[in-house]
């Protein structure tokens, strides 16, 4: 199953490569994306995740490349929200925060309980902490590449779209998303447990 999901992200990040609606910001969209990558491919042989940790992953992945392909604020499907529901907002960004935790909380559950061993309440607990925290540091490095592309950066990275509290917005959506697997996943737990 890997290597399909591996070929198949290899043909639509070459596909979302060709002529993105803005060269600049699609490579720094994409850079921190390779950075996790060429990380799971060094640390595999020392450990390998899941086939559902690797599929939530590849769906992560695919959502973010399709956002730097188009930049966040310009995709299709916020064309079509603004003018299905006459939205001012472009909301393809929360999308992916609230994906991001939905999805990126079973591979930190899996870590967490294979390398630190953590059971119940805290490996559930923790892995939200963690889906916080990865949720901050995009922020902090979003605020970083507005710093460093100068006059106009806050707009291309940060992309607040006149929203004061937007970077509060994105991580309650991370923090909501993991909480509720974490949820699901504990329910999922206590009922097999039950039944045995």
């Amino acid at each position: 199953m890997l290597h399909f999901l591996i070929f198949i992200f290899i043909l639509f990040f070459a596909y979302m490569a060709l002529s993105p609606t803005k060269r600049n910001q699609w490579a720094a969209d994409s850079a921190p994306l390779a950075v996790i990558i060429l990380t799971l491919v060094f640390t595999y042989k020392r450990y390998r995740f899941t086939n559902l940790s690797y599929f939530v992953m590849f769906v992560f992945f695919c959502l973010h490349t399709y956002a730097a392909h188009y930049t966040y604020e310009g995709t299709p499907f916020d064309h079509w929200l603004k003018s299905s529901f006459h939205t001012k907002r472009s909301y393809y960004d929360r999308v992916v925060h609230l994906f991001f935790g939905l999805l990126c909380s079973i591979p930190f559950l899996e870590i967490l309980k294979c390398k630190a061993k953590l059971r119940g309440f805290w490996s559930y607990f923790l892995t939200v902490v963690a889906v916080l925290g990865f949720s901050a540091a995009f922020e902090i490095l979003e605020m970083l590449a507005a710093l460093a592309a100068g006059k106009g950066g806050e707009a291309k990275f940060v992309g607040m779209q006149g929203d004061i509290f937007d970077t509060q917005k994105d991580m309650a959506l991370g923090l909501l998303g993991g909480a509720a697997t974490m949820g699901i996943a504990a329910w999922i737990n206590r009922r097999k447990k039950k039944s045995v």
